[in-house]
């Protein structure tokens, strides 16, 4: 289970307005610190397992920040609308897109999902994997 995902920002204001455009929506509250910035779900009395927290921060060594080349971080939402309504406030938000809501014909008939970059560069996605919504039509 992952424990925790940091993104490294140079710019933390750019990465509040993006990344809380979307993350509060799915549970997270955000804390803000000199270290920069948290985003956590809080737990439940009968919750089994704790959300992954998500830091956006300075990187630790000092130097720029950069995307790694593969790497991303998806966030699984309930519903295909939710991606899509999810995906627009973190475009409307600063980020860019890198690929619109949809399906894709590499992964099963129920995977939707929509790619994005945030101000810093790194990938991210948002998608529904439900078998309670529409499948893809093959």
């Amino acid at each position: 289970m992952i424990g925790y995902v940091t993104l490294g920002a140079d710019d933390l204001e750019r990465a509040e307005r993006f990344y809380s455009a979307f993350l509060p929506r799915l549970g997270y509250v955000l804390d803000v610190s000199s270290e920069g910035l948290s985003y956590s779900i809080p737990a439940s009395a009968t919750q089994q397992f704790e959300f992954a927290d998500v830091y956006v921060k300075h990187p630790f060594d000092g130097q720029a920040a950069s995307a790694g080349n593969g790497m991303m971080v998806a966030f699984r939402v309930s519903t295909q609308a939710e991606v899509r309504t999810l995906h627009a406030a973190a475009l409307a938000a600063g980020g860019k897109d890198e690929g619109a809501p949809g399906f894709r014909a590499e992964y099963s008939a129920y995977f939707y999902v929509g790619y994005l970059r945030d101000p810093q560069g790194n990938k991210i996605a948002l998608f529904c994997n439900s078998r309670n919504e529409p499948k893809r039509s093959d």
